[in-house]
Parts: structure tokens; C-alpha cells; sequence
């Protein structure tokens, strides 16, 4: 299969990574989409020029995809300044569409941030889009809709969780994956006191409690015509 996470920032795929690697570990293909150019992810240097930070966010993405052979696409729009566009839905289509996506992992409805929600709901329709001919791009349509699972929102959310990957022996490679981001590693040291491993080891322990296993990520189906599948599609 082709698993995609579609996501608004270049470190956002920090809730389903673990469940990637596990994909990949039984032969599918990894691949990574985000729709903004992440230059807003700078607390540590907010003087920085947009040009210059998503170059840094771009880099460091295209690092953590080249890690597990994975291709990433970045539709590159203003970070914190995400809109549903005829141009962004036409973008999304067709990098859905080039992914040949299977299985799809993206934000929750509720989120803290309106660039996650957003992302939610363009997946929600262009994913539909993408395998239909009625909007055409340079790549084909997909033959089938493929199964969507939105990932554990940041912040006081209720998250439904109806399935749980454990993906202990995949823990380790996830973080060592995650830190390259290191701008990210940086910023969120300097803003929140914590890094990308204890952001993410904090959440998949408890995720790992629950299910009865030392790590795991939770997961809950997209709702939309097509999304959810009558077959088991998560490792």
C-alpha cells in the first residue's frame, strides 16, 4: 500500500510516524505531504525571513523522508495563514492523486491550531476529488478512496479513539527520525520547557497503557463517503 500523512507542518506527522515505520516494516511505501511552508515555527528567532525558515523546515523534512526512502511533497503555503482555496484544493488533489494514496493519516476535527483543522476538512473533500474525474490534474484519478485515520490532536480535546497500532519496536527509530527537526527540537525547548521526544514519549506511554503494550499511537476513522473500510488497513 501507499501510506500518506497529509499534514498542515513539517513535524506534525509526529502522531502517526510510528505506525509508518510499522507500515513500511511490512512492505508498503511511505509518503509525507504538508500544505504549508512551516517558516512560523521560529519562536526561537522570530526576525527570521519567511524564505529562510521554510527553506530550514523544507530541508529538514526532506531529510526525515530520504531517512525511510519516503517521498514528500510540500504545497509551500503561509504558515498560520491557511485557507480552503480553489488553488489549495486543485494542489492537494493532485499531490493525493501522485502519492497513489492507500491509507491516509491527518489531523483531527479539533485541534489547536486552525492550520490542523483546516487540513482536516480539505482531506476530507479532496481525498473524495482525488478519485474522481470530474476535477483533472496532471495525474490520474486514484482508482479507490483511500481509508483516512486522523491522528491525536494537541491540546484539551475529547480524541474518540477507536483503534490503536502498538509500534514499541519502532519507538526508538521515531524519535531518532523526529530529530530532524531540529528547529523544531530548538523552538519548542525555548517555548514549552520540553522536546520532540518527550512530547511524543509522554503521549504514546499513555496511548501504550491503554492498549496493554509499552508504546503505541491512537487513531480514529475519518467519517466521510469512502474513508472507512470493511478491512483491517493498519498494521
Amino acid at each position: 500500500m501507499n501510506v500518506v500523512s497529509i499534514m498542515a507542518h513539517q513535524d506534525d506527522e509526529m502522531r502517526c510516524l510510528g505506525t509508518m515505520l510499522k507500515c513500511r516494516a511490512r512492505g508498503d511505501r511511505l509518503h509525507f505531504i504538508t500544505l504549508t511552508d512551516g517558516s512560523k515555527g521560529f519562536v526561537q528567532n522570530p526576525t527570521i525571513s519567511r524564505e529562510e525558515a521554510a527553506r530550514i523546515r523544507d530541508t529538514e523534512m526532506r531529510s526525515l523522508a530520504g531517512a525511510v526512502d519516503a517521498g514528500f511533497i510540500n504545497l509551500g503555503e503561509p504558515d498560520e495563514f491557511l485557507y480552503d482555496t480553489p488553488e489549495v484544493r486543485m494542489g492537494l488533489i493532485e499531490a493525493i492523486r501522485r502519492t497513489g494514496a492507500d491509507l491516509v493519516f491527518t489531523h483531527y476535527g479539533d485541534d489547536y491550531n486552525l492550520d490542523h483543522t483546516t487540513v482536516h476538512s480539505l482531506v476530507r473533500h479532496c481525498a473524495m476529488q482525488a478519485c474522481l474525474p470530474v476535477l483533472p490534474t496532471e495525474t490520474a484519478p486514484l482508482p479507490t478512496h483511500p481509508a483516512i485515520f486522523t491522528i491525536d490532536p494537541h491540546g484539551p480535546f475529547l480524541f474518540p479513539v477507536t483503534h490503536y497500532v502498538d509500534m514499541s519496536a519502532h519507538h526508538d527509530e521515531k524519535i531518532r527520525l523526529l530529530l530532524h527537526h531540529a528547529s523544531q527540537e530548538e523552538a519548542l525547548r525555548l517555548g514549552n520547557g520540553t522536546g520532540l521526544a518527550e512530547m511524543t514519549q509522554r503521549l504514546d506511554a499513555y496511548r501504550g497503557e491503554q492498549a496493554g503494550v509499552a508504546w503505541a499511537e491512537a487513531f480514529a476513522p475519518m467519517r466521510s463517503r469512502g474513508a472507512i473500510k470493511p478491512f483491517a488497513v493498519l498494521p
